[in-house]
């Protein structure tokens, strides 16, 4: 997988992708070259055999304060509607990608995480924070409408139906308590803790069954469309062809053994 990113920071070791915004003196704006590059690098993640999971951390104290507010939010009020909905497609791109690529997904926030940036937070499969993070789905602070990026349809499911309503009509920030006891976060970590927790959570992550989790991940994300029978059938089919991998014997052998199984994700 490409480590030689131009507009984020991309580090890769032993099956873990590190990533950063890389403007942390102005808390990490996303820009037109930082979403297409990240959806370009995701969307190339499914085919990726050296990386098993991402951990999208923060920098400087932050992790995102969205998009760019001189050179995205500027230019976009000058666009027609033809190049406007280029725009809004591709940043959608961007979720599609980070839900289809078929690794977990761990964001590590602190500090600022508002507009596209807590849009990449929510996009993710898990989500460690400090106490000291904010986020906010600011899009009406800025005359738009809480629906950006998927946020009307994957914000519901993590923290209600009523909670979502009241951050994407307000725009107001989710305290990080607020974030844990609503289920936004998994858990609140020291921001000294920090960087330490998203990468043993990752390598943890990372030590199981590698094709087993990409399966989860994409039942996860289909079975929202589908009925309970037919939820049904799609685990019993993605079930089967797990107990068809190397690391379904493996666990066997090792249980038989007594012994702790060393997957290997095929």
């Amino acid at each position: 997988m490409r480590s030689d990113v131009q507009h984020f920071i991309c580090e890769i070791e032993n099956g873990i992708a590190t990533l950063r915004l890389n403007r942390p003196d102005r808390k990490n704006p996303l820009t037109f070259d930082s979403y297409a590059e990240l959806r370009d690098w995701f969307r190339d993640l499914v085919y990726a055999d050296d990386v098993n999971i991402v951990v999208f951390a923060a920098n400087g104290g932050n992790f995102s304060s969205g998009g760019d507010v001189h050179d995205i939010i500027g230019p976009l009020t000058r666009m027609n509607m033809k190049e406007l909905l280029r725009f809004t497609r591709m940043t959608g791109d961007l979720v599609k990608a980070m839900v289809n690529c078929g690794k977990p997904i761990i964001a590590a926030i602190d500090g600022i995480c508002v507009g596209a940036g807590a849009i990449i937070a929510m996009a993710s499969d898990l989500r460690i924070a400090t106490p000291e993070a904010k986020t906010a789905f600011l899009f009406t602070r800025v005359g738009l409408a809480g629906c950006d990026m998927g946020a009307c349809a994957i914000l519901p499911r993590l923290i209600g139906q009523g909670r979502a309503a009241e951050l994407l009509y307000t725009g107001r920030s989710m305290s990080a308590d607020e974030g844990e006891r609503w289920g936004f976060f998994n858990r609140l970590v020291p921001a000294a803790d920090l960087d330490a927790e998203a990468q043993e959570l990752a390598r943890r992550i990372q030590a199981g069954p590698n094709f087993a989790h990409m399966m989860t991940k994409t039942m996860l994300a289909q079975e929202w469309a589908m009925s309970i029978e037919q939820a049904i059938e799609a685990e019993a089919q993605a079930q089967a062809i797990c107990m068809q991998t190397g690391d379904f014997e493996r666990a066997y052998k090792a249980f038989v053994a007594k012994e702790r199984p060393v997957f290997e994700g095929d």
